[in-house]
């Protein structure tokens, strides 16, 4: 009897599915773009022979994952046994390119990395809660679509395709958890370096150690964010640098991810190692073609928006219009009509401060770079408490540059939620005037602790001692002992109160919280 022949191009399996492209052949299992002939779409089938030893546990992986709902995973839409020899996973089709595509190309710059790394995180979250893990998080399993989104592919599935021998076998979820955990930071470092931690990962070189030990991306890579570098570290680090607190959890990575921002006007004083790549990839980098599978029967796609050049800002544009403007001897009238702006711009400018009320009404100004704020006073923050006061001596170890001092709150008893006795406590900072607030950087003792952030009134006059004339700005739960909290845009106020409202355990049945330090950001 002759040979099956081998799945070709133009097959259709399932009286349904006609395969279309072969889009990779990895660890004995292939993936195909096929069209769905019942509903008119294109989707991604996984198939592995039937004959293959884990076909079973193929099967049951992907039918597992279907518990996970989150839309960031590629969904299963149908599973097939023992089709022309095959099992089949049918999946949603994504048209986008895989992370490690561009990795191969150059690094993400900083934001980008970010937001990528912090989807997938989130991602990843949502199925650890479902107690599903995916264990072999590679770049090639992160998909970056035409819009920006993210998709995440091989949950489960990744695992039950592992060589046979190779497969992990750890005996309980924790283990299987942190496998995720660190992939996470294996991703991070990636795209921000283009190296992948522990080896060769899909054409992505190792990165450097020292000693044995993983250099920080900082030292790989000029450029890298302090904050994305530090983040890698405590998800990497064993232990981690200058006493981090680790991240263990996918939710406490995207929380910290989203958080994090830009450096601004520091000078670097780690060592780069590699050289500077470009700065923003999926913007000012050649186009450098994938290696492929050809297009198939379909006409060529445009190429993708991340390759795009950046469309012209509205100031490029008023630029534009501008020139076009003082050409010829309109030139002089906009001139002479510019300058006369400028004088009454002037005049009203000499007026308002000759008017103003003082330095407590002056307003931030929203082309001013955000700075730390300095903090003149240090007050506690007990409305509902009997003396209305709670430890109000310690308060000036809050902003004293030192996180191994701070104030902290009496300590309650039954309920982490203060002992069912009071909404909350916790402290006010006086700017000294009116600022401009963007974030607060707070170090705190122990966790989880739930946070509220209120911002008083413009008009108010003295430190509140209670919550009237209080507008809530943020709130962070379960924040750690290391929290950064961004507020909505164009908070300006001159008092700002921190508000603790659950307190992490320090004993049986008592809890307690501490704020070892509190760093405002904004503008004044």
């Amino acid at each position: 009897m002759s040979e099956r022949r081998p799945l070709a191009s133009g097959d259709v399996l399932a009286h349904r599915y006609e395969l279309q492209d072969l889009v990779t052949d990895r660890l004995g299992a292939t993936t195909w773009r096929a069209h769905d002939q019942t509903l008119n779409r294109n989707v991604g089938i996984e198939m592995l022979s039937s004959n293959d030893p884990r076909a079973g546990h193929f099967l049951n992986a992907a039918r597992e994952s279907t518990a996970v709902t989150d839309p960031r995973f590629l969904r299963v839409l149908d599973l097939i046994e023992d089709e022309q020899n095959h099992h089949l996973v049918v999946r949603e089709w994504a048209r986008a390119f895989p992370l490690d595509q561009l990795l191969l190309q150059s690094s993400l710059p900083n934001r980008r990395a970010a937001t990528v790394v912090a989807e997938v995180a989130e991602a990843l979250a949502h199925a650890h809660e479902h107690g599903v893990y995916h264990r072999r998080l590679t770049p090639n399993h992160v998909l970056l679509k035409q819009s920006g989104a993210v998709r995440v592919v091989g949950l489960g599935v990744a695992t039950a395709l592992a060589p046979v021998g190779r497969q992990d076998t750890l005996a309980d979820l924790q283990a299987y958890e942190q496998l995720d955990v660190q992939a996470l930071g294996k991703l991070l470092y990636a795209c921000l370096t283009c190296r992948w931690p522990g080896g060769q990962v899909d054409g992505l070189t190792a990165a450097p150690t020292e000693h044995g030990r993983l250099l920080r991306p900082r030292q790989v890579r000029a450029g890298v964010s302090r904050d994305l570098d530090t983040t890698a570290d405590r998800i990497l680090g064993d232990p981690p640098r200058n006493h981090q607190t680790p991240l263990r959890k996918a939710g406490a990575i995207a929380r910290t991810l989203r958080l994090s921002g830009e450096d601004e006007d520091l000078v670097d004083e780690q060592p780069s190692l590699i050289g500077v790549s470009s700065p923003d990839l999926l913007r000012l980098d050649p186009v450098i073609v994938p290696d492929g599978p050809p297009p198939g029967l379909e006409p060529p796609r445009r190429r993708p928006k991340a390759y795009e050049p950046a469309p012209p800002t509205t100031l490029e544009r008023s630029k534009a219009r501008a020139r076009r403007a003082a050409k010829g001897d309109r030139g002089l009238v906009l001139l002479g009509v510019v300058g006369a702006l400028v004088i009454l711009a002037l005049l009203g400018l000499l007026v308002s401060r000759s008017t103003d009320g003082g330095p407590d009404r002056a307003p931030a100004d929203a082309s001013s770079p955000v700075r730390v704020l300095p903090i003149r006073e240090v007050r506690d923050f007990d409305p509902q408490g009997d003396d209305r006061t709670e430890n109000p001596e310690l308060t000036q170890f809050v902003a004293d540059g030192k996180v191994s001092t701070g104030w902290h709150s009496a300590t309650y008893f039954g309920s982490a939620r203060l002992g069912g006795l009071k909404d909350g406590v916790g402290i006010v900072l006086d700017l000294g005037g009116l600022r401009e607030v963007d974030s607060l950087r707070i170090h705190l003792a122990g966790e989880p602790t739930d946070i509220a952030v209120y911002a008083a009134d413009p008009d108010m006059r003295a430190l509140p001692r209670a919550r009237t004339g209080l507008t809530q700005v943020a709130t962070l739960e379960g924040a750690g002992t290391d929290a950064s909290i961004s507020l909505r845009a164009g908070v300006t106020t001159r008092y700002v109160v921190v508000w603790l409202t659950s307190l992490p355990e320090v004993g049986t049945a008592q809890y307690r919280g501490e704020i070892r330090e509190v760093v405002l950001r904004g503008r004044s």
